[in-house]
């Protein structure tokens, strides 16, 4: 039993255009010019009156997670004359409850002359950062750093852009 479906097709010079739906279709009656207006005027006027919300301390934009990068820009890679948020060796930063920082972060190379100071460095700067309780310092070699990991401000600073 095997039908076969046929498909019919027409072929026409035209089509009639789609109504187009009107503000009067909606609500019986058009809206006057000033009636636009004090609308637009009032809507503007709230949207100027709202204040932005706090962002929680330990999500971006919130007091602890903002002064914890401030600290990382405090400290400079010793042989790069750029801090180390910008030079983009800082992979993530998590404020956790409790105040716990982690921080995951590596260096240029794995032979850098400051593997073993670095990481002590920046759980003493972050630690000294009011509202931290404790910090988790976490070198990781994968993804390896590259010059594109850095901010357009690092590459200005050492000319590469």
């Amino acid at each position: 039993m095997n039908e076969e479906t046929k498909i019919k097709t027409e072929q026409v010079d035209s089509v009639a255009p789609a109504p187009r739906a009107r503000v009067s279709d909606a609500d019986g009656a058009l809206e006057t010019a000033a009636q636009t207006f004090e609308r637009k005027r009032d809507y503007l006027e709230g949207f100027l009156k709202q204040r932005p919300t706090d962002a929680p301390a330990d999500e971006p934009g919130g007091a602890t997670y903002d002064a914890v990068i401030d600290a990382l820009k405090d400290i400079y890679d010793p042989e790069i004359p750029v801090n180390i948020y910008d030079l983009g060796l800082i992979y993530g930063v998590e404020v956790s409850e409790g105040s716990h920082v982690a921080i995951t972060m590596t260096l240029t190379t794995p032979h850098c002359p400051v593997a073993e100071s670095m990481p002590g460095e920046i759980e003493m700067r972050v630690g000294a950062v009011p509202g931290v309780g404790t910090v988790d310092v976490n070198l990781v070699w994968d993804p390896p750093w590259d010059p594109q990991k850095m901010s357009d401000e690092a590459k200005l600073e050492l000319g590469m852009l």
